[in-house]
This record gives C-alpha cells, sequence and structure tokens, in this order.
C-alpha cells in the first residue's frame, strides 16, 4: 500500500509565498514521472507542472516563471514552490505519483491540500 500526503496549503496574499510537499509511503521500488495537478471551484482538475525521474521538468503556461517543482529522491518526497502567487492560483492542489511496487506500477493520488490566494 501507498500513501501520498501533501501538506503545505494555506492562505496567502497575491504576490506571496508558499512550498507544497507531497510525500509518499509504503512499499515502493521507485517513483517515476510525478505531477502536480489543481482543481479550482467549479473547474476540471488542469496539471500544473511535472518532474520525471531524471529532473525534467514541465509547467503549465499559467505558472510557468513562477512555480518550481522539484524531488528528494532519498525521501520520496516532491515539492513544488509557489511565488508572486495570484487570485487565479486558488484551488485544492494534488500530487500525482506513478509509483513501481511490488505488484507492479501504479497512479496513486494524493487527498489534496488547499491554497487561497486572497487579493
Amino acid at each position: 500500500q501507498v500513501q501520498l500526503v501533501e501538506s503545505g496549503g494555506g492562505l496567502v496574499q497575491a504576490g506571496g509565498s508558499l512550498r507544497l510537499s507531497c510525500a509518499a509511503s509504503g512499499t515502493i521500488l521507485m517513483i517515476n514521472e510525478v505531477n502536480w495537478y489543481r482543481q479550482a471551484p467549479g473547474k476540471q482538475r488542469e496539471l500544473v507542472a511535472t518532474i520525471t525521474s531524471g529532473g525534467r521538468t514541465n509547467y503549465a503556461d499559467s505558472v510557468l516563471g513562477r512555480f518550481t517543482i522539484s524531488r528528494d529522491s532519498a525521501k520520496n518526497t516532491v515539492y513544488l514552490q509557489m511565488d508572486s502567487l495570484k487570485p487565479g492560483d486558488t484551488g485544492v492542489y494534488y500530487c500525482n505519483c506513478n509509483v513501481a511496487t511490488m505488484i507492479g506500477w501504479r497512479r496513486y493520488w494524493g487527498q489534496g491540500t488547499q491554497v487561497t490566494v486572497s487579493t
């Protein structure tokens, strides 16, 4: 069994920063691609940032230059540093990992962490 736990969300004023964490635990052989998604009220979940096992990153146009995704493979933890936050960044942020376990590869989701950016 693998669990993903996100943390670091909260309420911040526009222009501020937050650092989200996603910690994976359980019987994990390897984690390759990790994604951060967000879902605003009344909207579909959207992909925000991706990091591969080799450290290659990709970002949605809306966050490019403001968000940075990184990982600490030794700790099975991925981070999302969010700077210059805007009210449009408000939503629930979820991490999604492709994990190799004893029974094969499977994608897991965390429970989400709320980010609220006020004007």
